[in-house]
């Protein structure tokens, strides 16, 4: 993930001649490199959910051990991570025969109408039918979530869940209920300015430093007049920081993996693996300065 190497296959093939490489996994210079196979059956043997969340847990520690991080001020954010599945796959539920024309048929969806409730992928039975706002394309996707803490933009927590309407508010309450203590502020976009969230903030003892819609807003002036509130909601930009990172540099914009299991565990990865280069530019470990 740190040198946006998409594959098994990519990977062996800089073990081959990258001496960096090599040397980081102990192999001399002239040592037989091992097959790609090997990487993709281990993964599936031992890389699962909770080895990376512990792995992730202890990345989180070391910032908080070296007072990287704030347990006070906390922003939250989800994202669409495409599945590994094509609209050819997203096909009806009660329709139990296989489209003619072989595995790549020619399918013409043009005057269906297709949802979650009535079709489901064959490839990736989890993935669901969404779009991010109203003008975009809708792709078969999962849903990340985040909660990342103000004082330097570090992920605290992540969740996954199916991409649907709710999931973004569900998720945030769930990550503030592990994470949040009584008193806490959490910053948000638009997308959670709505009267449930709200309440379970305020029933946590959380403020909601929500940014408030045009008309119909559960904020009001009690809370936007402060100035701290000003201040979640310029800190809460940097969330996009690390989604940004997460599908350009860490490879997620579209998961090669199938099921949300298997993407929980590379997702924990790779914002752990995040929250590393982050800490290393704060510390000017990887050649940068204080930012």
């Amino acid at each position: 993930m740190l040198y946006t190497i998409r594959s098994e296959r990519l990977l062996v093939e800089q073990l081959d001649y990258n001496l960096l490489f090599r040397w980081f996994v102990g192999l001399s210079a002239d040592a037989r490199v091992w097959d790609h196979s090997t990487f993709s059956q281990n993964r599936d043997r031992l890389f699962t959910e909770d080895v990376a969340r512990a792995f992730f847990i202890r990345v989180r520690s070391i910032a908080e051990w070296g007072k990287l991080t704030s347990d006070e001020h906390f922003s939250v954010d989800g994202t669409l991570i495409d599945a590994w599945a094509s609209h050819k796959s997203f096909v009806s539920k009660d329709d139990e025969t296989p489209p003619p024309g072989g595995r790549n048929p020619d399918v013409d969806f043009r005057g269906e109408t297709r949802s979650n409730k009535t079709h489901q992928s064959k490839t990736d039975p989890e993935a669901k039918l969404a779009r991010k706002s109203p003008g975009d394309a809708s792709r078969l996707c999962h849903m990340a979530h985040i909660l990342t803490e103000n004082r330097n933009g570090l992920i605290v927590d992540v969740s996954l869940s199916e991409a649907n309407g709710t999931a973004e508010r569900y998720e945030a309450l769930k990550l503030l209920l592990r994470n949040a203590k009584s008193g806490s502020t959490i910053g948000a976009d638009k997308g959670y300015d709505t009267r449930d969230f709200v309440k379970g903030c305020r029933d946590l003892g959380i403020t909601p430093h929500v940014a408030r819609k045009r008309t119909g807003s559960a904020i009001d002036s009690r809370t936007t007049r402060h100035e701290s509130y000003r201040v979640s909601q310029r800190k809460r930009k940097r969330i996009e920081e690390c989604f940004g990172w997460l599908k350009t540099v860490g490879g997620l914009r579209k998961t090669k993996l199938i099921g949300r299991a298997k993407l929980a565990g590379q997702t924990f990865l790779a914002f752990a693996t995040y929250n590393l280069v982050r800490m290393g530019r704060l510390s000017g470990g990887w050649g940068g300065s204080h930012v």
